[in-house]
C-alpha cells in the first residue's frame, strides 16, 4: 500500500481550505452540544450526584466530554461528509483526476478526520480547563491522544462510507453503534457500575479507552494511562489497511 504524504496533505490542505470558508457555521453546532452536555449534567444531575471515584461528579465528566466531541467531530466528517464529497459533490472524481491516487486520497480524508478531532477536542479542553474542572498541566496532552483517537473514528467512518448503500443508512451506524458507544464509554458513569458482561463488552471498545486516557491526564495520573494509549495505537493500527482497501473498491470501478 502505497501513499505519497506530500499529495495526502493536499487533500487534506483542500480540506482545510474549505473548512476555514465555512467554520463559523460548523463549529458553533459542533461546540455547543457538548458544552451543553457539560452543563446540563455538571452542573443540573451534579447537584444530586455529589461524587464519583472521589471527584465532584462534573469533573468526571468533563474529559468525557472532551473525548466524545472530538471523536463525534471525525465521525461526522468521515461518514456523511465523505460519503457527500464522493457521491454528490463528486470531489472525489476531481481529485483522482489529478496525480493524487486513491490511497493518498483516503490518507487524506483519514488526517482530516484526525484534524477535525483535534480542532473541537483542544476547544472542549479550553473550556474545561476555564471551568477550573482540571488537576493537572498534563491536560494539555490530550491533544496527541485526541489525535490518535480521531484516526480510528475516522477508520470506521470510512470503512462503513464505503459500505452504505445510501446516505440514509448511516443513521444505523449512529443509532447502532455510535449512540452505545456514547451511552457506554464511562463518560457519564463508571462501568463497574453495569453488569459483569456489560462492562467487559465496553472496556473494549475504543472510546472507552480514550475517555479514560484523557480522565487520566486531567488528573496528572500520566503512568495509569500508558496501557490505554497503547491499545488506541494498536487499533489505529489494526483497522488501518481496511478504509484503504474498501474506498477502493468503492471508487474504483
Amino acid at each position: 500500500m502505497r501513499i505519497n504524504f506530500i499529495r495526502a496533505f493536499r487533500v487534506w490542505q483542500r480540506h482545510w481550505t474549505v473548512h476555514t470558508k465555512l467554520y463559523k457555521s460548523s463549529f458553533a453546532l459542533n461546540f455547543a452540544e457538548p458544552v451543553l452536555y457539560l452543563v446540563a449534567f455538571g452542573m443540573g444531575l451534579g447537584v444530586y450526584v455529589t461524587e464519583i471515584n472521589g471527584m465532584p461528579y462534573i469533573r468526571f465528566i468533563a474529559p468525557g466530554i472532551i473525548a466524545s466531541s472530538s471523536v463525534f467531530a471525525a465521525v461526522y466528517e468521515c461518514s456523511y461528509g465523505t460519503y457527500v464529497r464522493m457521491e454528490f459533490q463528486r470531489t472525489f472524481d476531481a481529485i483522482l483526476a489529478t496525480p493524487v491516487g486513491i490511497n493518498d486520497l483516503v490518507a487524506g480524508e483519514l488526517l482530516w478526520g484526525a484534524t477535525k478531532s483535534v480542532i473541537y477536542g483542544a476547544s472542549i479542553t479550553l473550556v474545561v480547563v476555564l471551568f477550573g474542572l482540571v488537576d493537572s498541566f498534563a491536560v494539555i496532552l490530550v491533544i496527541p491522544v485526541i489525535f490518535l483517537g480521531g484516526i480510528i473514528f475516522a477508520e470506521l467512518s470510512l470503512i462503513f462510507a464505503a459500505l452504505v448503500p445510501g446516505i440514509d443508512s448511516f443513521s444505523y451506524f449512529f443509532t447502532l453503534f455510535m449512540t452505545p458507544l456514547f451511552l457506554f464509554s464511562g463518560i457519564f458513569f463508571p462501568l463497574d457500575v453495569l453488569p459483569h458482561m456489560v462492562g467487559k463488552i465496553a472496556s473494549f471498545t475504543p472510546l472507552y479507552h480514550l475517555v479514560t486516557a484523557c480522565r487520566g491526564l486531567a488528573a496528572g495520573a500520566l503512568a495509569g494511562i500508558l496501557l490505554n494509549v497503547f491499545w488506541l495505537a494498536a487499533m489505529a493500527l489494526l483497522l488501518a489497511p481496511f478504509p484503504f482497501r474498501l474506498m477502493r473498491k468503492r471508487v474504483i470501478h
